[in-house]
């Protein structure tokens, strides 16, 4: 999950930077130069790339996920060591990069123009990271079957309400209670507790076969649903930060345009599914399946962020549309090329944007929130690992599963932590404590995830057996 433009009109945020940075050519002093930001970006892939399958060959012989090899590989290469690749948002700046010092040692170009470059080539990866989280939901919903999300669609729902009222509430009761901070600071800290990263799980389970399995649909229901909820909970405290007050219309309207967008996609796609398919067997040239399959995913991932919801749900819903269709297994293995290019991407960006400096013990400004940390991090376990058990009347579910299928914050806690840093709301302690909690989340719930799936399906194995 990203935070999306239109959004801004309900939290203000229009006048500072989002989770991408936001500077463009026209606030720079000078122009970016169109060959150097080409180098930067092709230069920054072989990186991105090299990052992603050394790091997932290693961890894929250490029978770990390879997606957490991509993600420590993104830390490797990132700003938290090598600094080959780092973003602007973050504070770096040109000479920062490894690339872009590479780019100028071999080059006559100003340190303005290299800068302006710089800021280009970031916002190109950073597109280019946000289509790979599109490409990967998109899979995912072709995997998934729609009646099967139907018919575990009630626990779903049950497993995301709960995930996200239970961190936030013991999260700012905690925060207030123990740790004496204010309210508005406890909130917005809650509420960046209730976010999960349904890209990192999708993946995980997608990796060991078990997105189909009934614990895997209803994960990636309930994360679905967790996106929502998180989009209305990021609005809420935004809002009540900014103005003092919650703006009840703007939120309704939110709850409604979510509803009636998975609903009436998932309609109107269904009815005219036959109509598509009709259409790409009349097309004689060159990939028409794939291409025509791509623009109805852009198509629906541009509506639902204009109605200010997330692209991936966009992305989702056209892969569970077309996934009912009789060119599912055709789509499936043509999509594949296109996501092996993009997705690395955006779990090395993810990795790369980490900065592991907020763990430094030895730094005094670093230990007042590594201590909130502590406690976040057992609230943001705890407080998703419950939801599976919320789940009644089903004793062969995987309910550990589920809830530790729920624990990744991934690029969703550093969007709550980049909106509260740059609107007031957060101290360095407690924006460090949040970062440190999505650190930790984020790199332990994979390897957590695949145990308690695979240990799990072992009873079974034996009774069949």
């Amino acid at each position: 999950m990203t935070l999306s433009p239109p959004l801004n009109f309900l939290i203000g945020v229009g006048d500072f930077p989002t989770i991408l940075a936001t500077t463009t050519e026209a606030t720079l002093e000078a122009e970016a130069d169109g060959a150097t930001v080409l180098g930067g970006v092709l230069l920054s892939l072989v990186v991105i790339y090299l990052a992603s399958k050394l790091g997932g060959e290693i961890f894929a012989r250490l029978n770990l996920p390879p997606v957490l090899g991509d993600l420590v590989g993104g830390v490797v290469v990132g700003v938290s060591v090598f600094n080959l690749i780092v973003f602007p948002e973050t504070g770096a700046e040109a000479t920062d990069s490894l690339v872009f010092r590479f780019i100028q040692a071999t080059s006559d170009i100003t340190p303005e123009t290299l800068a302006a470059s710089f800021h280009a080539e970031s916002e190109v990866i950073s597109v280019l990271s946000e289509l790979g989280v599109i490409i990967l939901l998109f899979e995912i919903g072709l995997e998934s079957e729609l009646g099967e999300l139907l018919k575990y669609g009630p626990q779903a729902a049950i497993v995301a309400v709960v995930g996200v009222a239970a961190p936030f509430a013991m999260g700012t009761a905690g925060l207030m209670t123990i740790f004496h901070v204010a309210a508005i600071p406890a909130i917005f800290a809650g509420a960046a507790l209730t976010a999960t990263s349904i890209g990192i799980t999708a993946k995980v389970l997608a990796e060991i076969n078990k997105l189909s399995s009934k614990e895997g649909q209803i994960i990636i229901g309930a994360a679905v649903l967790d996106d929502v909820l998180g989009i209305i909970v990021l609005a809420v405290v935004a809002s009540l930060v900014k103005t003092g007050e919650v703006q009840v219309t703007g939120i309704l309207y939110l709850t409604v345009s979510a509803g009636v967008f998975l609903i009436g996609s998932i309609l109107l796609g269904r009815l005219l599914a036959p109509y598509f398919i009709a259409l790409v067997k009349e097309l004689k040239t060159r990939g028409p399946l794939l291409i025509a399959s791509l623009i109805v995913v852009f198509v629906f991932s541009y509506v639902a962020a204009a109605i200010q919801l997330e692209s991936i749900l966009g992305a989702f819903a056209a892969g569970l549309i077309l996934g009912e269709t009789e060119k599912q297994h055709e789509i499936e293995e043509q999509v594949i090329p296109v996501a092996d290019m993009l997705v690395p991407v955006f779990f090395v960006v993810v990795g790369a944007r980490t900065d592991l400096a907020v763990l430094n013990p030895a730094v005094p400004s670093n230990r007042e929130g590594l201590i909130i940390a502590t406690f976040l991090i057992v609230v943001a376990i705890v407080g998703k690992v419950i939801t599976g058990y919320t789940i009644f009347g089903q004793p062969d579910t995987n309910k550990l599963a589920i809830g530790v299928g729920m624990i990744p914050r991934g690029e969703v806690g550093l969007v709550f932590a980049a909106v509260g840093s740059a609107s007031g709301a957060l101290s360095e302690a407690l924006e460090a404590a949040i970062v440190v909690m999505v650190i930790i989340t984020t790199f332990l719930a994979p390897p957590l995830l695949r145990v308690v799936l695979e240990r799990g399906a072992k009873p079974v194995e034996e009774v069949q057996s």
